[in-house]
């Protein structure tokens, strides 16, 4: 088994145990919401879940690095980091939807090789390594490989976006009434689990306007091994490109098009 095979394990074993401690929270009506700096909500289960899969990644690659939403960096001397987003999707978890998902990317060398969102409100998780293919498993079901869809028109196809929020403070709202124009449909079905709707086929286009790098890192690999392409703005590949895209091959450049009218 590879160096990277025992982390993709590791982090689908530790996300499910993570899980836990996430759902003891959810449309619990006695949960408390603090605003951090930047305004952003969070909660014990963010922190709760985050301080779990810290402590256990480090007692599993003591010599690992690892980058946080909620706990900031830690360094480390193996090559290998991880990047924790524990909930993506706070704003849905607080009023008890269940598009939120759990993030944990894996860089080694700086290159983004693994990865895994696992969705505790849908009881699904999505995961992938590099050269290994991307999979979908519904709890009580076994995996299945999965690839993004083959629509090549966007007249034809599902657009998801993320909060109309990060449209208008990112001043992007024109992008997104042209998008909703020009696609089949829109619906803001945001955060990671936009972005694994594309992963699965089930969607063709995911757009976040304002992404950070633990938003970001976990769905490269995950895209890229569904045969689809995660960039920003800019058509990069990147997870610390300030935004992000998930779309396939054959709508790459349309979509590309799209927002630069």
């Amino acid at each position: 088994m590879t160096e990277i095979q025992q982390r993709l394990d590791a982090a689908l074993a530790l996300s499910e145990e993570a899980e836990r401690i996430v759902l003891k929270y959810f449309r619990n009506t006695g949960l408390q919401v603090e605003l951090k700096g930047d305004q952003s909500p969070v909660t014990v289960a963010d922190r709760g879940a985050e301080s779990f899969l810290r402590e256990e990644i480090l007692k599993q690659f003591p010599d690992d690095a690892i980058l946080g939403e909620e706990f900031g960096e830690q360094s480390g001397t193996s090559g290998y980091r991880w990047i924790l987003d524990p909930i993506d999707g706070t704003k849905a978890f607080i009023y008890g939807i269940p598009l939120f998902g759990m993030l944990l990317g894996l860089q080694c060398n700086g290159e983004n090789v693994a990865s895994v969102c696992r969705m505790p409100g849908t009881n699904d998780v999505v995961y992938a390594q590099t050269g290994g293919g991307a999979w979908w498993q519904i709890k009580g079901q076994d995996p299945v490989q999965v690839h993004v869809s083959k629509q090549t028109s966007l007249s034809d196809s599902l657009f998801v976006f993320t909060d109309v929020e990060c449209w208008q403070t990112t001043d992007n709202q024109d992008v997104l009434l042209r998008m909703a124009d020009t696609c089949r449909l829109a619906r803001g079905w945001g955060d990671c689990f936009g972005h694994m709707l594309v992963a699965t086929g089930r969607a063709e286009v995911m757009i976040d306007p304002l992404l950070s790098e633990w938003d970001a890192a976990a769905l490269i690999p995950i895209i890229s091994e569904a045969g689809g392409v995660f960039m920003d703005w800019t058509g990069e590949t990147t997870a610390t490109g300030g935004n992000g895209i998930s779309t396939t091959p054959a709508l790459k450049e349309a979509v590309l098009a799209t927002l630069r009218k």
